[in-house]
């Protein structure tokens, strides 16, 4: 019986996660299965373990404080024949943008503009479209600007459980404009496989 219990609890959490297209946080988990969080926590630990079996093309990953499923990124060149069509990719542009964003968020749009020397209100609102970029309130300055910061659709992207996975080695001694090119570079580096063979 209480064999037949752990796999049925196993098997509704593994149904949220295969279901859902945003991460889910345990107590998102336990509140949806009606289970205590600790017991949502015993069960992710153990898809977390059986899902990394090499023999398995995917896995429970953690992105910021929640958990869902994704494709292993060995494979996602697979997966991208089929949805190549529908896939936007970033422009450089909009990864320098992104990337000074990432890197020195929560930041105004003026600032933004400061760092790359151009005019950036309709790459910004192109992020906040694809939800990589959102408010994060407002500074206390003149004019109350607004102030933005990456999303957890931004970790998804990426495929990085947290912003602490971003490239910071050496960044503190680079200037911010060198530290800014080096961020961009990466995730454009973490962008390619989302772009066709013969761009």
């Amino acid at each position: 019986m209480q064999y037949q219990y752990v796999e049925k609890i196993r098997a509704v959490v593994e149904s949220l996660l295969f279901i859902t297209n945003e991460p889910l946080t345990t107590a998102q988990l336990a509140e949806l299965a009606e289970l205590e969080e600790n017991d949502v926590m015993d069960v992710l630990d153990w898809l977390i373990e059986d899902y990394s079996d090499a023999s398995k093309g995917i896995c429970v990953m953690k992105l910021g404080d929640g958990y869902i499923m994704a494709i292993k990124q060995d494979y996602l060149p697979y997966v991208e024949k089929l949805y190549r069509p529908q896939m936007n990719t970033l422009s450089m542009a909009a990864l320098e943008t992104l990337a000074i964003i990432a890197y020195k968020q929560p930041v105004t749009r003026s600032e933004v503009e400061l760092v790359r020397g151009v005019k950036a209100d309709k790459i910004i609102q192109n992020l906040i479209a694809k939800e990589l970029i959102e408010e994060r309130g407002r500074k206390d300055a003149p004019g109350r600007p607004i102030l933005y910061g990456t999303t957890r659709k931004f970790l998804q992207y990426f495929n990085i459980e947290s912003l602490e996975d971003l490239p910071s080695n050496d960044l503190l001694q680079l200037d911010l404009e060198q530290a800014e090119t080096l961020v961009a570079d990466e995730l454009e580096l973490l962008d390619m496989a989302r772009k066709d063979e013969d761009v």
